[in-house]
């Protein structure tokens, strides 16, 4: 446990055996009123860790709400553990709306499986990914009545007084809180400073990286001292952050391009030729979670490039496949 600032802590949660590591659980407190912002996964790693800080901070639960910045497993895990009788939670709304209809699979539900099959995921390889999904093994304990969050809400713990961010692309209902007076940001997973959040898209309803691009753009001009994050490292100079996740992603999808210039391909196809931070010898020593994820991202990058009308879509055989001409870049 970490006092970042007064009344202002950091509890650091482990993820064993996950590549995110850690996850920060940020927590307000004043004499009336406390604020955890994120929660870890519901295993008892977190719960032990979480459990500890907060008894060491000395907070007194009835008196403490909880905001999950959105609705992973890592950030809204052990809500329902932590409530106790006048206690609330809050969550975006979008991301809360699909918890309570159960469209996600942190709410024990897939649909995002029929959709894989659509992109090329093996049937054996996405079977055992579902099995292993985090959002179902470390997913709350029970449903959480969520009061949904929307942009311009404000909360006030003590001397601190944070205003809700809509920042959609990492979920569609992702959240940020910025506190303007002391130039704080808690940007959940919409700024990392160590690793690129995940952007991910299963489904043609909408485009998430066209989303994540556009809310990376809003957070840009907020005056901000001190971000932080949901994972890893506080961020010390958001801007810079910010325009170096812009060009990540620019250049991630010149890379795409790149690729189906060598012929049409499926999402899944096309992920295992991409380059990624991972350390396996080949796309077929990639633990199964590892493909999952990556061809999650291909898509929401195979989305936004159709959509700017640079690469074409086809569907043959059950399979949506993708090319391009080749003679445009971002």
């Amino acid at each position: 446990m970490e006092e970042i600032l007064p009344r202002l802590y950091r509890i650091v949660l482990p993820l064993p055996r996950n590549p995110l590591k850690e996850i920060n659980s940020y927590v307000l407190t004043s004499n009336n009123r406390n604020l955890i912002i994120d929660t870890g996964m519901n295993r008892p790693e977190c719960q032990e860790v979480l459990d500890a800080g907060l008894n060491e901070i000395g907070i007194d639960l009835e008196k403490t709400d909880i905001i999950a910045t959105h609705y992973h497993a890592d950030h809204q895990g052990l809500v329902f553990s932590l409530l106790k009788k006048g206690s609330r939670a809050y969550m975006g709304e979008s991301d809360a709306r699909a918890m309570e209809a159960g469209s996600t699979t942190h709410a024990r539900k897939i649909p995002m499986g029929d959709y894989a099959a659509l992109s090329g995921f093996p049937n054996d390889v996405l079977l055992e990914a579902q099995k292993n999904h985090p959002g179902f093994k470390y997913g709350p304990q029970s449903v959480v009545d969520y009061i949904h969050l929307k942009d311009g809400d404000t909360f006030n713990i003590g001397e601190y007084s944070l205003t809700v961010v809509e920042t959609p692309g990492h979920t569609e209902g992702h959240i940020c809180l910025y506190e303007p007076n002391k130039k704080i940001f808690f940007s959940g997973d919409h700024v990392l400073g160590d690793i690129t959040p995940n952007i991910q898209a299963w489904t043609d309803d909408y485009d998430p990286l066209g989303l994540y691009l556009t809310s990376l753009k809003k957070v840009y001009d907020l005056d901000v001292e001190l971000c932080l994050p949901g994972h890893r490292t506080i961020v010390k100079d958001i801007r810079k952050r910010v325009t170096e996740l812009l060009e990540h992603h620019r250049v991630r999808a010149n890379e795409v391009i790149s690729i189906l210039e060598r012929g049409a391909k499926n999402a899944y196809q096309t992920a295992s030729e991409m380059k990624w931070d991972i350390v396996a010898k080949s796309w077929d020593a990639f633990p199964v979670m590892q493909k999952w994820f990556a061809t999650g991202e291909t898509i929401a990058h195979l989305r936004y490039l159709e959509n700017k009308n640079l690469i074409q879509r086809d569907v043959s055989n059950g399979l949506i496949f993708y090319s391009t001409d080749g003679t445009k870049r971002l």
